[in-house]
Formats: C-alpha cells, structure tokens, sequence
C-alpha cells in the first residue's frame, strides 16, 4: 500500500473514510475556523507572563497575552454559530458544525467553543514532522487525521456554508488564498468569508495595492469581509446569505 503505484488508492481510501463517518453522523454543512496554532488560550498566555523570567521573554509573553483575544473571539464564535447556525439539531441532519484544523491556538478556541454550546465539532489534524496532537475540545467521532493536504483541503471545501478566517501565518494565507481564488474563478459556492481583525489583515496583506496595480479586479474586494468580533462576524453572515442548508457538491 505504501508504493507509488498504490497512490491513488489511499487517496481515494484517505478521502472516504472522512467523507463517510460525517454522513454517518449527519453533518450536511459546516463553517470553517482557520487562525494560527501558536495563539494561546488566556490562560495559557497568563502561565506563560508568570514563568517569563528575562526582558525578551517577558516582551513575548505580553505579545502572547494581548494576541489570545482572539482566542476568545474564536471561542465566542464557536458557541454563536453552534447555538444559532442549526448544529444542535436533533432531527439528525446537522448544519453548519465547526470545523477546524484540530490542532491548538485558533482552532482549539472555535472548537471549545462549539463543546460549551453543547454540539459538535470537527478536527481535521494532519500529519506533520512535528506532532500536532489534536485539541481536547474536538467531537471525538469527529476527529481525524489526515496524510494528504490535498484531501484534507477538499474536505474543508466541499461542505462549507462559510468561512471564518482569524490571524495567522502561512497556513491560514495558505488556505485563505486558495478559497478565494476558487471563488474568483466560481469554482465553488459563493460562500461568505469573513476575516477577523481589521488591524491584522490590512497590516499583513495590502488588498488595496493589488486592485490599484490590476493584479484583481474591484469586484473582487468584495469576495471577502473583514470584521472585529463573533457577534459582527455573525451578522455579516448572515447579511451575506448564511442559512441553514446543503451547499452544492460537485459530480
């Protein structure tokens, strides 16, 4: 099974296993988390003040301190889109369930916030040189760990109603790029996407430069929203066509 020739058997293998436990459980959409793995719980951040000991390490442990609002933000808006977006239904088909990378940081916060709502959550953890241990507050039928990025990104796609981009790094430009792009060019539903932190975003990437230098179009700014909060996160979602339905797979 490991030989090159064996390849697109473990893809196919890779991608049914997921696509199969969540049709078992009933999940027919989900809203995606994405955000940096390094963001620390409130807590963790305030452990981490205590313990700093030199100048340098006290500087980061500040930086950690004020950065783990967005933790709470994710936290925040795991619970809201759980209790309001159709998840803790019990007719047996679910709606827009968070789904996050499963590991720490960002991820960890939307999906704990999920557990304290009461529903379910999903963890999508891939294999990486360094171990990324799936966080304690994803559903545990619901967790899984993927080989392939690829396989994993489809799953991410093809059952998204929306998608919740918080601060991060390579990672999270990874994925948000490749969602838009896949919007810019209609090959997938035209699901909201809401990024989190004004400061952050139009610090880090300058969408305005793109447009002025024709790099996008002016239409395409508005692929995207940027927002301050889960509660103004909700709304633009729901102002931008949220509801509680299926998205379109493709054949």
């Amino acid at each position: 099974m490991q030989s090159d020739e064996m390849r697109a058997m473990r893809l196919a293998l890779e991608f049914s296993k997921a696509d199969l436990a969540l049709n078992e459980k009933g999940i027919v959409s989900t809203i995606v988390v994405f955000g940096s793995s390094r963001i620390l719980s409130p807590e963790q951040a305030e452990e981490a003040l205590s313990r700093a000991q030199d100048s340098g390490a006290v500087e980061r442990a500040k930086k950690q301190k004020q950065l783990s609002a967005w933790y709470q933000e994710a936290r925040a808006f795991g619970r809201i889109v759980s209790e309001r977006g159709g998840a803790l239904t019990g007719d047996g088909q679910r709606q827009n369930v968070i789904v996050t990378g499963g590991g720490p940081g960002i991820m960890e916060g939307a999906n704990r916030g999920a557990a304290e709502a009461g529903a379910p959550s999903i963890g999508f953890n891939i294999v990486l040189p360094i171990e990324q241990p799936p966080n304690p507050y994803t559903t545990p039928d619901l967790t899984f760990c993927f080989h392939y990025f690829a396989i994993r990104k489809m799953h991410f796609a093809m059952r998204a109603n929306a998608l919740a981009i918080f601060p991060g790094g390579l990672g999270t430009m990874d994925e948000l790029f490749e969602i838009l792009a896949l919007k810019q060019t209609r090959k997938c539903a035209q699901m909201p996407v809401i990024l989190f932190s004004r400061e952050y975003w139009r610090t880090v990437v300058n969408f305005t430069a793109l447009e002025d230098l024709g790099m996008i179009d002016s239409q395409d700014a508005g692929l995207f929203e940027i927002v301050d909060s889960a509660e103004e996160a909700w709304d633009a979602l729901v102002r931008r066509g949220l509801t509680v339905h299926t998205p379109l797979r493709e054949p």
